[in-house]
């Protein structure tokens, strides 16, 4: 019966009246997801449908009451697969979001999937996420009381340029790991092999089947480095394989974590989707082979970002907002119009960032507000490639770009005041009624902090930046990043930036509290106007090898005054036990300023 159900269930996008429910099976069929307690066992059915010889079907469960919680079952043709006969883990549930109320949301990213024993836990760190399905499983959702509401994944939730022992076994099976991409990716069959080892941990798939969860990609989902630069993609497409990847990655990504991000209506819009429905539709009852479909879907989004959006909303209690971006796919990389988010992404998300909201909540998985050092830095590196310095800077200020990941926000100079425009008129009260705060949710950059946007008056502008989950930045390297990020960095790359002629950013920020380096996830828990947030980690119980210990490494309480206030305190307890924590003081001696630097652009490029 196990094998029945390769994957899943995944409880994906829920609001107050649906459910989504994925699943990959083992075999073509009829999924069927019931709830035994309602409606005498009513049930919601959806036939699986394949691409690339795999079997997925997306049940959506509707009619359902705001703040109902229900026992739930999943059958393939009419055959409980789940929950397990003499399954450990408590039995799965659907809860549909409140009318109101607290709202509870766990975030992180980057989470490499190897194994958990002493050896990879020494390279690799205790897994965030495994250890806080472990507790609570057992009754124990740490420092605040209760269960999160919502999971967001921002990025790198597989690895498909760094892969595991394990998966490259699974690649030699296949091919030689002499030929390219050599231990990377190639084609579809290996990005489902590698969502297998990173969603088979049984913890995870106890907490994935109950607790809803949303997804953006990053660059390692795809590559590291993903649409950094023209010159980065021009050399990608002179490959044997990149074409194949990115197809393959963007075909998966859209069946493994996109399909679960939408709701039940802005599934109908999808045009992929509603192909689906309409072949399903030619074939009722039978499973339809959806492969071409999903591969020339994929091919286009590659080829013009325009066909396509990846961003989404999502409704937070009824009263807050949550906006997750695609900094990634929808980039310009025309070194004359240059931008995060093209044309057409940057008028949809000025359309979603409005007021009228208790708190505007925005996930993109590149930080939007990077420590003050290195936003100087990569504003300078852009100026640098586009001439600033003249002709002959152009190439070492492109290898320095891709050497050192200089491609968030700040290195989108244009993009970046852009949003910082409509944020602030946002917080000022001029797209609706000011919300109580405007919180960008990141990942990606290896250490957790925050930071906040100083202002006078209305509403607070806050940066919480949870990462790793599982892929933590060696001790050695940490050291080096403080001086990138607050040494010397910070009036150097100030310098650098007016010397390039690059504008002051159009917002000033400060630090809040971070920055954090082991492996965390954090949980934002929102009650009207309070913010609090904690940081969560792992810890290695000697003589216990499966049962980590959830241990606080902060407990910030974010007071969010009046509107039109300007005062804006932050209460912030660290555990007095976290030892992840790097401060800027330590990287302060010049001396080692460029055997750092060289540190650590190679660490990021062995990543």
């Amino acid at each position: 019966m196990e094998t029945l159900l390769v994957l899943g269930p995944m409880v994906r996008h829920v609001d107050g009246d649906s459910a989504a429910i994925w699943v990959e099976t083992a075999a073509a069929g009829v999924v069927t997801v019931r709830l035994p307690g309602r409606d005498g066992e009513q049930g919601w059915r959806a036939p699986t449908f394949g691409v690339h010889g795999h079997h997925y079907a997306l049940v959506e469960v509707t009619g359902l009451h705001p703040g109902e919680r229900s026992a739930y079952q999943v059958l393939l043709d009419d055959q409980v697969v789940w929950p397990q006969p003499a399954d450990p883990f408590p039995a799965p549930h659907l809860a549909t979001s409140p009318p109101g109320g607290p709202v509870r949301l766990a975030f992180g990213s980057c989470r490499t999937s190897v194994p958990h024993d002493l050896v990879h836990e020494t390279s690799h760190g205790v897994d965030a996420l495994r250890t806080y399905a472990l507790s609570l499983r057992a009754g124990e959702p740490g420092p605040l009381g209760v269960e999160p509401d919502l999971l967001l994944l921002l990025g790198d939730q597989v690895y498909a340029d760094s892969t595991s022992a394990a998966m490259r076994e699974f690649i030699a099976s296949r091919r030689s790991l002499q030929e390219e991409p050599g231990a990377e990716l190639a084609d579809y069959e290996e990005y489902a092999h590698l969502y297998q080892l990173a969603w088979t941990e049984p913890p995870l798939r106890w907490l994935f089947s109950w607790l809803p969860s949303l997804m953006i990609f990053d660059d390692h989902d795809i590559r590291d480095d993903w649409n950094t630069s023209l010159a980065w993609r021009e050399e990608m497409e002179q490959t044997s394989w990149w074409h194949g990847r990115v197809v393959a990655g963007l075909g998966s990504y859209w069946v493994y974590q996109h399909l679960g991000n939408l709701s039940v209506s802005a599934r109908a819009g999808d045009p992929l989707w509603h192909e689906l429905q309409r072949r399903q539709a030619e074939h009722p009852g039978r499973e339809v082979d959806l492969t071409d479909a999903v591969d020339a879907f994929a091919e286009r989004a590659d080829r013009d970002p325009l066909s396509y959006r990846w961003s989404y909303t999502h409704p937070l209690g009824g009263s807050s907002h949550l906006v997750v971006v695609d900094s990634r796919a929808a980039r310009n990389l025309d070194p004359e119009h240059r931008a995060m988010l093209d044309e057409a992404e940057m008028s949809w998300l000025d359309e979603q960032l409005t007021g009228d909201v208790e708190h505007l909540v925005i996930g993109t998985s590149l930080p939007y507000l990077l420590p003050r050092g290195i936003h100087h830095l990569e504003a300078w590196d852009e100026a640098v490639v586009a001439g600033a310095w003249g002709p002959r800077w152009r190439r070492p200020g492109e290898w320095l770009r891709q050497e050192l990941d200089l491609e968030h926000w700040a290195a989108f100079h244009a993009s970046f005041e852009r949003v910082a425009a409509m944020v602030t008129e946002v917080a000022d009260g001029r797209r609706g009624t000011a919300p109580a705060s405007v919180v960008f949710l990141s990942g990606d950059v290896h250490h957790s902090y925050i930071t906040e946007v100083v202002r006078t008056g209305g509403s607070r502008i806050l940066q919480l930046v949870c990462s790793p989950v599982r892929n933590p930045m060696p001790v050695v390297m940490r050291a080096a990043f403080a001086l990138v990020a607050h040494g010397i960095a910070r009036p150097l790359g100030a310098a650098l930036a007016r010397s390039a002629r690059v504008p002051d950013p159009p917002l000033r920020w400060r630090d809040v509290a971070g920055p954090w380096f082991d492996n965390n996830i954090a949980v934002l828990d929102i009650e009207g106007q309070d913010l609090r947030t904690v940081w969560l980690g792992g810890r290695r119980v000697p003589g216990i090898d499966d049962e980590p210990q959830l241990v606080l490494v902060a407990d910030i309480e974010l007071d969010v005054p009046p509107v039109g206030s300007s005062t804006h305190p932050a209460r912030a307890r660290v555990h007095p036990d976290d030892r992840s924590r790097v401060r800027p003081r330590a990287a302060r001696a010049l001396g080692v300023a460029a055997l750092s630097l060289a540190a650590y652009a190679w660490w990021r490029r062995s990543r």
